[in-house]
C-alpha cells in the first residue's frame, strides 16, 4: 500500500497553506495498492516530535478519519466534512476539535506522519473517537500500514508582551495560539 499527495514528497516540506500559517486546510492525499481483503481506511495524521523535536514528549494527533471504504483512492485537498467518501467518520484531534488542524509547531521542524491503515473490518460508530480510543478498537485488524512525511517549521517569531509577531509578515497573532 502507498500513500502519497501532490501538495509535498515523502520527506519534502509541507505548503504553508496547510498550516496555521497559511489557510490551514488539508492537503490532496492519494493511496494505491490497498490490500483486497480490506473492509475499512483509517487515516491519521499526528507530529511525533512535539512539543520540541530535540526533545519530544508526546505524539500530537491533527486529524483521523475512519471507516473510509476500501475503494476509496484518495481526498481532495480542503476537503470539506459532507465531500469525505460515504460512510467515512471523524475522530478528535488533540486541539479537540472534529477535523484538520494543520502543522503549528512552537519550535523547530516538525515531522507530520500521514498514516493510512488497512483493516478487515468496518469499526463501529466511536462517537468521535481520539487516537487511543481508535487505537483500541483497531487493536487485532490491522493488516497493511503506510505512510507519507512532511516537514514543516513555522517562521521566525519575534515575542513582544505575551504577543507574537510573525517576523515575515508582520501580522500579530495570540501567543496562545501554539498549544502543545
Amino acid at each position: 500500500m502507498i500513500i502519497s499527495s501532490s501538495s509535498f514528497s515523502d520527506q519534502g516540506s509541507i505548503p504553508s497553506r496547510h498550516t496555521c500559517e497559511g489557510r490551514n486546510i488539508s492537503p490532496s492525499l492519494a493511496w494505491r495498492d490497498v490490500p483486497k481483503n480490506t473492509k475499512s481506511l483509517v487515516l491519521v495524521v499526528d507530529d511525533p516530535d512535539a512539543p520540541d523535536p530535540q526533545s519530544p514528549s508526546m505524539t500530537w494527533v491533527h486529524w483521523i478519519l475512519y471507516n473510509m471504504p476500501p475503494l476509496t483512492e484518495g481526498i481532495p485537498e480542503g476537503v470539506a466534512p459532507e465531500e469525505l467518501p460515504p460512510g467515512t467518520l471523524q475522530g478528535v484531534n488533540d486541539w479537540h476539535h472534529v477535523g484538520y488542524g494543520g502543522p503549528c509547531p512552537p519550535i523547530g521542524q516538525h515531522r507530520y506522519v500521514h498514516r493510512l491503515i488497512a483493516l478487515d473490518t468496518l469499526l463501529p460508530d466511536l462517537g468521535y473517537p481520539d487516537w487511543v480510543k481508535l487505537e483500541k478498537a483497531m487493536r487485532g485488524h490491522v493488516i497493511a500500514q503506510a505512510q507519507l512525511v512532511g516537514l514543516y517549521r513555522c517562521k521566525p517569531r519575534l515575542k513582544v508582551d505575551a504577543m507574537t509577531v510573525n517576523a515575515s509578515k508582520l501580522t500579530w497573532m495570540n501567543y496562545g495560539h501554539h498549544r502543545y
